[in-house]
Parts: C-alpha cells; sequence; structure tokens
C-alpha cells in the first residue's frame, strides 16, 4: 500500500508500518511469535537504528519490510516512488556479492536488470566504486577481496539503482573494529551525500548512537518497541564527547544495563 499519494502531498515518510506482527514455526513446529505489534514511521532522508537482544524480531522487521515477509497482522506501507522487491536493496552482514561476478559487474547487476547501456552502467559502477574506496580492483573476484572490502562492494551494489530506501541488517556486524569505524563514516559521508533513507539494524550500543539520526529500542521476543530515543548530536560523532556519553547513557538505562553479545 502507497502512503505518500496525491491526496496527501503533505506527507515526508518513506516506511511506515502500523500494528505489524508475525509468527513462525520452529525446528521443534513449536509457534514462535517474533514481532507483536510492532508500529514505526520512518521520515524520508532518516537515518533510523534498530537494536534489541538476540531473537526479537530486527530481521523479521526487515524482511518485512522489504516484502521479503508477509506480516501475519498490521499493514507496511510505502512512500512515493518505493515499491517493495524492486528498489528496497538489502545489504546484510554476510556479503551478498556473487563469487562469479567481478566487483565491476556485481555493482552493475540491478543496472542490468533494468535494461540500462552498459557503458552507462559501467560509468555509474565505476563512480560508486571509487566514492566507496575500492578503485583499481574493479575487476577483482569476491574471493580476492577482504571482508571489508566486499562489504564496501555490497554497499556499492545496494546504492547503484539510486535507492530512496536502503535497509541494512547488520552489515559492519562481521569486521573488526577499525574496519567498521572506517565504513561507519564512509556510509554516513554516502548517506548524506545521497540523502537516502536508512533502516539499519545492530546490535552495537555505540554503533547506534554513532549513526542514528532516532535509535528505535526493542524488546526482547516477541519483539515491541520499547523506546524511540532522537540523537540530536552533530556529526562526526566522537564516542569521547561528554554529549556522546550522556546519550549512550540514556540508550543503557532504557535496556536496563543489558549488554548484548558481540559489544
Amino acid at each position: 500500500m502507497k502512503l505518500n499519494d496525491p491526496d496527501r502531498p503533505e506527507t515526508k515518510v518513506a516506511l511506515e508500518l502500523r500494528g505489524v506482527s508475525k509468527s513462525y514455526c520452529s525446528e521443534s513446529g513449536s509457534l514462535v511469535q517474533a514481532l507483536d505489534g510492532v508500529g514505526l514511521t520512518v521520515q524520508e532522508g532518516e537515518f533510523v537504528v534498530l537494536i534489541g537482544p538476540t531473537g526479537c524480531g530486527k530481521t523479521t522487521l526487515l524482511n518485512i519490510a522489504a516484502g521479503l515477509l508477509a506480516p501475519d497482522s498490521g499493514q507496511v506501507l510505502l512512500g512515493k516512488g518505493l515499491r517493495q522487491g524492486d528498489n528496497i536493496p538489502c545489504v546484510f552482514q554476510h556479503y551478498t556479492l556473487f563469487p562469479w561476478r567481478t566487483l565491476l559487474h556485481n555493482v552493475t547487476f540491478g543496472l542490468e536488470m533494468r535494461s540500462i547501456a552498459r557503458h552507462d552502467r559501467n560509468d555509474t559502477a565505476r563512480a560508486l566504486i571509487a566514492k566507496v574506496g575500492l578503485s583499481g580492483f574493479e575487476g577483482a573476484y569476491p574471493h580476492e577481496l577482504s571482508g571489508g572490502m566486499r562489504q564496501r562492494g555490497a554497499i556499492a551494489q545496494a546504492l547503484a539503482i539510486k535507492p530512496k530506501l536502503l535497509l541494512m541488517d547488520e552489515p559492519f556486524g562481521a569486521l573488526d573494529d577499525y574496519t567498521r569505524m572506517e565504513l561507519q563514516q564512509m556510509l554516513i559521508d554516502l548517506w548524506q551525500e545521497s540523502q537516502i533513507t536508512v533502516l539499519f539494524v545492530t546490535h552495537n550500543i555505540d554503533e547506534a548512537v554513532v549513526m542514528g539520526d532516532r535509535v528505535i529500542v526493542f524488546s526482547e521476543r516477541p519483539g515491541k518497541v520499547i523506546k524511540k530515543l532522537q540523537v540530536k548530536l552533530s556529526r562526526p560523532r566522537r564516542g569521547l564527547s561528554q554529549e556522546f556519553t550522556k546519550v549512550l547513557v540514556e540508550l543503557r538505562q532504557s535496556l536496563g544495563g543489558y549488554v548484548w553479545p558481540g559489544e
């Protein structure tokens, strides 16, 4: 269902979830409720971070937003120009580059599916590869790249189709701290330049504060929204600043001081 239609020209919402619930069958055959009545609105151009304990339904929610799963109940409303399964790319923790394609041809994949002329799609891909710091590796295959380089390539691949909404599921979770920080700043720079909307899942509290305009905190399963925190810090954000620490403490307090694996 569309949200920004001609009858509501004042709305600037990219994605809205209304009362979304989802259950699934476990391997043992028991019914597991992943999400329970989740409501969330994401404005155009926002960088929204979802955080919560393992198994609370964050990834399920992202898959529902992408159209990869259907909710049991509730609505998923999309802003103007957005279509599930077409122009809402996902970047996952585990690298999604095709192993049989070079970096250049991985980045051009979405453009090929849209029948963009070879010259134009190659130009677009080369420009994005340069922006993510991989110039000179256009002919490399994924197995010839480091983990951080593969994730840079996956981000370039997602951005090649000029999406209005980008979904990211713990994209830096498998990286070392130094590479994670590098890619965090690279993503923020690309986001600010392109003005796209980003919905970003993480289990790392520091990363949530570094990245998000807003941080949406989920309860344990079944996932419910328990806090929406506006992060009013200038960028780039420094983890040692007093202002950063105050926001971090507020977020930790909302989580009851619980520290999740991976921190």
